[in-house]
């Protein structure tokens, strides 16, 4: 069996002295280790990706120089400065605005392929029962930019003082008015349909292939009349080619302020509203359409932003993405009733 000698005292000074070092050592090296986790800590969330991160298409359903395409270029121009990103305009018209907004529809939901369009967007299942696409499930509600409302409009060679003197001669001539649109189905066609329904005389109808063929027509006396939005039409009223008797929104429109609407003028349900809005495909990330509408809600704020689309005549119309897509589904059947009510076809 080995004895517990007692080490000597005189060893336990020697034996610390030539241990120290090495303690020291140990020390220094554990200072230098990261320190481990606790059991209950949660990993650092990764972080979402940036979006965008090259330039952006967006298709534009109808041809240059209408409404529907001017008013977004001004807003996207805004939002390229803010967000360091191209937004590239595709003018993609055709069959009431269906082949741009198809492709849309179809396209990859990575945020890249983007949809401008108006309120028209809402009456195409009533006009094309085989569309291949569906409105309300196949589209991401980004944002609204404004309204724009249509202006009744005449010749001044018309002798058409008021929007009463126009119902009255159009009733005392059944079917000897004739009134310009951009297609059946268009924003600018609803509008005309619902007063002329509203106030209840017989007219023909004109359609072109674009706003400014319309306004042509009209200014020389060709065509009656044209609900034309007021974007387009205002340039020409202040100069005198045309006269403004009615405006087609809820409510007085800020860039005609002496122009009354069609409800003052006595005529109910003969109102509407045209906006211009975003949209995405469906499935498109929710961060992606959360940081476009929260970038195009900081543009329009912008006063310099503000104090262009005022000039063409854009009416806020503040709104959230849920509230759009809600307003989206309310517009599909309340105006594709009114289509049927009416009997408005594609030829």
């Amino acid at each position: 069996m080995l004895s517990r000698r007692p080490v000597p005292a005189l060893v336990l000074p020697t034996l610390a002295r030539s241990l120290a070092p090495a303690l020291i050592g140990l020390l220094a090296a554990a200072a230098t280790l990261a320190p481990l986790p606790a059991a209950a800590e949660t990993p650092a969330a990764t972080p979402a990706p940036t979006w965008p991160t090259k330039p952006v298409r967006v298709v534009i359903p109808f041809g240059a120089g209408s409404a529907t395409d001017v008013v977004p270029r001004v807003v996207l121009e805004q939002l390229s400065a803010r967000m360091g990103q191209t937004f590239v305009v595709e003018n993609r018209g055709g069959a009431g605005g269906t082949l741009g907004s198809a492709a849309v529809a179809k396209a990859e939901p990575d945020g890249y392929t983007l949809l401008a369009n108006s309120s028209a967007h809402t009456i195409t299942p009533a006009l094309y029962p085989n569309l291949g696409y569906d409105v309300t499930k196949d589209f991401v509600a980004l944002g609204v930019i404004g309204s724009v409302p249509n202006v009744l409009i005449v010749a001044p060679s018309s002798g058409l003082g008021t929007v009463q003197d126009f119902v009255a001669a159009a009733k005392a001539k059944p079917g000897d008015f004739t009134f310009a649109s951009v297609g059946i189905g268009s924003a600018v066609h609803l509008s005309a349909e619902r007063f002329r329904a509203s106030a209840g005389y017989q007219a023909v109808h004109i359609p072109f292939k674009g706003g400014a063929e319309a306004l042509t027509e009209v200014i020389a006396g060709r065509v009656t009349y044209y609900f034309c939005p007021i974007s387009t039409a205002l340039p020409h009223i202040k100069a005198g080619r045309l006269k403004a008797l009615a405006v087609s929104s809820p409510t007085r429109a800020a860039a005609l302020p002496d122009v009354p609407t069609t409800l003052e003028a006595g005529f109910p349900n003969s109102d509407y509203t045209v906006w211009i809005g975003f949209f995405a495909p469906a499935k498109t990330s929710p961060a992606i359409a959360e940081t476009f509408h929260r970038e195009l809600v900081a543009a329009l704020t912008s006063p310099v932003l503000k104090e262009k689309l005022t000039q063409i005549g854009v009416e806020p119309m503040p709104m959230s993405p849920t509230e759009f897509a809600a307003q989206v589904r309310r517009e599909v059947g309340e105006y594709g009733a009114f289509a049927k009510s009416i009997g408005m076809t594609i030829n």
